[in-house]
């Protein structure tokens, strides 16, 4: 593909991530996606054929992203401490964006009785994230940043409970200082006392 329809793919995706936040995955229609890209249908389907094509490159450039970032980070010899303060940080904004979530689409989208479960996205971006903090944390501990713990409980403690804010926060009123509570519990856990 060329330089001009990546970078159309990548206005798509952008405008059609900002519709799941606001929407969810059910409620975003190709016509909306196309109104809000400013693209003709013809045009829009030259690229994409559905709203969940589109949807499942989104899923998929999550996990990817952020690993690349941390792997890089990593081979230049960032402090961990930094790498993990830039990452809690993120996490700590996205659950307290209430108005925005992605993780509706993610759990209306995985939920439906279509989706086929060998072939599941969702897990394959709950592998990479995981591998990327399993990396992160024995980064940390082999510069002796981090305590020596198990990096995947940390993972589990971590991933669960932030889904489980930005879940929640699109049923209920959560009180902004649960993120920052979650946060720094995972810093005790991980950051070495003289870090």
């Amino acid at each position: 593909m060329s330089l001009r329809g990546d970078k159309t793919k990548q206005e798509i995706r952008d405008a059609a991530y900002r519709l799941f936040e606001e929407k969810g995955f059910k409620e975003v229609t190709m016509k909306d996606i196309c109104e809000q890209t400013g693209l003709s249908r013809g045009g829009l389907y030259r690229h994409y054929e559905s709203t969940e094509q589109i949807f499942l490159e989104i899923v998929n450039a999550f996990s990817d992203q952020q690993k690349d970032e941390v792997f890089a980070k990593m081979e230049q010899h960032v402090p961990a401490a930094v790498i993990l303060e830039e990452l809690l940080s993120k996490y700590e904004r996205e659950m307290n964006d209430s108005e925005n979530s992605f993780s509706l689409a993610i759990c209306e989208y995985y939920s439906s009785p279509a989706v086929s479960k060998e072939n599941n996205s969702v897990k394959r971006q709950y592998e990479v994230s995981k591998s990327t903090w399993t990396a992160l944390i024995n980064y940390g501990m082999g510069t002796k940043e981090f305590k020596h713990v198990d990096p995947e409980s940390i993972f589990h403690v971590l991933v669960f409970a932030y889904q489980g804010v930005r879940m929640y926060s699109r049923l209920m009123e959560i009180e902004r200082n649960i993120p920052v509570q979650i946060t720094n519990e995972i810093r005790m856990l991980l950051l070495a006392e003289e870090v």
